[in-house]
């Protein structure tokens, strides 16, 4: 079988085992942290540690990966995230690349590339295809997987030259896409179309958070290009309660799309949004925001609705594995 890559190395792709396809460890601005974080409401040797204790909770329930979409513009830091996996060996962790902006691209990249003052290839796929073959600033982890997103703006300039980029590196490397959209405006449409144009093959990209829509039809129509549903939002309430996406998904299972939906939460273990109040809202807010949710009301309800054992595996399993093949193949001919 093809491996993929994870933080503690390439795994075959028939071993990932239940997955949940976006899960973040840690959400995190450095530029907050090191200036209004250290010595307050940041520690990072604790939050280390009780990132460690809930993915071993996690693990125990019988899931057996997370894919991690954290990349430039959420903190990604993968010493730290290496950290909490060589301590919960059960556990894979696949990490990403690409970029989150809703807007413009970084003032990093602003003026270097085509037709710009600096005149040169996109150096956005270099950056991205150095951390898929090379491995990511200097650590040797890989990444599996590519992030974009296409927000309540829409496809701004910015956010257009972004998810180009994203697409050229997955047909110059072959690993998969999870685009991060906003239901509201439906922009799956967006990010199909555009994906569609740039030659992406659609059977290898993960619609992130469609699960924020009950649109069967907007839902349906964007599986039936082979694209993936990310049904990857259970716990946040705020955009679709539990009990209407687990009423979507039953639906969509029993319309026959059990083989393009992925389940998960977007949760983490420790996000920096709301400071040295973190655990106060995760408590008190948003209860079900955390990685048990799934395992523990999810699935329990997701049966109740009629969804079959052999459909959940379907979607915790077989579909993260078909994902990943192509991306596990690349890595291994660069």
């Amino acid at each position: 079988m093809p491996a993929v890559q994870t933080v503690r190395g390439p795994v075959d792709v028939s071993e990932l085992g239940r997955t949940l396809m976006h899960e973040h460890v840690f959400v995190l601005s450095t530029e907050h942290v090191d200036n209004y974080g250290a010595g307050a409401w940041w520690n990072e040797e604790e939050r280390v540690q009780d990132a460690v204790a809930k993915l071993r909770t996690l693990a125990a329930k019988g899931i057996t990966t997370i894919v991690d979409p954290t990349v430039w513009g959420l903190g990604r830091y993968i010493p730290r995230v290496q950290r909490v996996a060589e301590q919960v060996p059960e556990l894979n962790i696949i990490v990403a690349t690409g970029l989150y902006s809703f807007d413009d691209v970084p003032h990093q990249y602003e003026h270097r590339g085509p037709g710009l003052l600096m005149d040169m290839p996109e150096p956005m796929v270099e950056d991205f295809t150095r951390d898929i073959v090379e491995g990511i600033a200097g650590t040797n982890v890989k990444a599996a997987f590519l992030k974009c997103v296409i927000e309540a703006k829409g496809l701004t300039p910015g956010v257009e030259r972004i998810a180009r980029a994203v697409a050229r590196t997955h047909r110059e490397t072959g690993a998969p896409i999870t685009v991060h959209t906003s239901s509201a405006i439906q922009a799956g449409r967006l990010a199909v179309d555009l994906f569609r144009q740039e030659g992406v093959d659609l059977s290898k990209v993960v619609i992130g958070h469609a699960g924020d829509s009950n649109d069967l039809d907007y839902l349906m129509e964007l599986a039936d290009t082979g694209a993936i549903l990310g049904m990857d939002r259970f716990g946040l309430d705020v955009y679709n309660p539990t009990s209407e996406r687990v009423r979507t998904i039953a639906t969509l299972c029993e319309r026959g799309y059990a083989d393009r939906m992925v389940l998960s939460h977007d949760a983490s273990c420790f996000i920096d949004y709301f400071g040295g109040a973190h655990d106060q809202v995760m408590t008190t807010a948003m209860p079900n925001w955390n990685y048990n949710h799934i395992p523990d009301d999810v699935l329990p309800a997701l049966r109740e609705c009629g969804v079959s054992e052999a459909q959940l595996d379907q979607m915790l399993a077989d579909n993260p594995r078909r994902y990943f093949t192509t991306a596990g193949m690349a890595g291994a001919a660069l």
